[in-house]
């Protein structure tokens, strides 16, 4: 029987991340980033994720060959841990016009932003919503006034769009960016046991925003990082007259959750016991043993920190971390 596994990730960024939507267009910046259709709200599409961690991994492996489109320089694409992962297509040596192919085991889906960084006159605080975090994993308590007790919170159904719950005690208004919001109460948020302990999230965790659905969008859209660059004239070294542009990014220090789903179709894991620590070359491979398809999959989402993923990359952008460990689901059991 196949098998059927989900994780969830959290990343953190932690240098502004552009995934560009391919053109210019009229508006507020030249170069704008993905977005959701719906929502307006950036993410990180999955194809850019997949992409990345492929190529780490293919690096990882000292087989670069293994990251094409066409893997023809791969001598056995089936004992490749990271063709084995991902798919791979290859002619029929004995019948030239025919290709071998096998679709990749991994679903690796869009990055969604949890918890987005905003200014406000109580320093750094982190902007998200009760449905966002439910999804993600988290639980949200209410506090009660008499006491130890305490019970799940949810949004109540008189909830405005100008009013905010915090983690933390405050009573007066708090401005997010150029919003000023009405602080409504305290509420407190239980993370999941593999993220609840990790430096990152622990300095976060104190200073959460709830705000309503409905103007997290707005929240995320008006405090985005926005450069401004010009192009360079190679002839000159010197600006290039009127080719100012101007471009945004995921800000630094904002929180996404992704998706990835295993289904192991083949069940032909190509690496045993002692091959799962070195690379194709015999050398000693960095980080965890590849036990399977998704250890390949952390190991290039885990390069991510190191090479960045999307654009501008040469200019300081892209890098993200991995915080903690992935929540983890087999088919039919629970969450881990």
């Amino acid at each position: 029987m196949a098998t059927y596994k989900w994780q969830r990730y959290l990343f953190m960024i932690t240098d502004p991340v552009h995934i560009g939507t391919g053109g210019y267009r009229l508006g507020r910046v030249d170069n704008s980033i993905i977005r959701e259709p719906g929502t307006k709200i950036p993410k990180i599409p999955g194809t850019s994720l997949h992409g990345a961690a492929r190529a780490y991994a293919a690096q990882l492996y000292e087989n670069p060959e293994a990251a094409g489109q066409d893997h023809r320089g791969v001598a056995n694409p089936d004992q490749d841990p990271v063709c084995y992962t991902f798919g791979y297509i290859k002619s029929d040596e004995s019948q030239p016009d025919r290709n071998i192919a096998y679709s990749g085991l991994v679903n690796i889906f869009d990055a969604h932003i949890l918890a987005f960084p905003v200014y406000s006159i109580a320093g750094p605080v982190w902007v998200t919503t009760y449905e966002r975090l439910s999804q993600a994993g988290f639980t949200i308590i209410c506090n009660q006034n008499n006491g130890d007790e305490s019970r799940d919170w949810s949004p109540p159904e008189d909830w405005e769009a100008g009013d905010v719950f915090l983690t933390w005690q405050r009573s007066e208004p708090l401005n997010l960016g150029w919003l000023m919001m009405n602080v409504s109460g305290q509420v407190s948020i239980k993370s999941p046991e593999k993220w609840e302990e990790t430096e990152c999230w622990k300095k976060v965790i104190d200073h959460l925003v709830l705000v309503h659905e409905a103007l997290f969008s707005q929240v995320v859209n008006s405090n985005l990082e926005v450069r401004t660059s010009v192009a360079i004239d190679p002839r000159r070294g010197a600006a290039e007259e009127g080719a100012l542009f101007t471009y945004e990014a995921i800000p630094r220090t904002t929180f996404l959750t992704a998706e990835v789903v295993l289904d192991d179709y083949r069940e032909a894991w190509p690496l045993e016991s002692e091959k799962c620590r070195v690379t194709s070359k015999g050398n000693p491979l960095p980080g965890d043993p590849w036990t399977g398809p998704l250890a390949v999959v952390k190991a290039g989402l885990r390069m991510i920190e190191w090479l960045g993923v999307g654009g501008m990359g040469t200019r300081g952008f892209g890098r993200m971390a991995i915080v903690g460990e992935p929540l983890e689901e087999e088919y039919g059991g629970g969450v881990k």
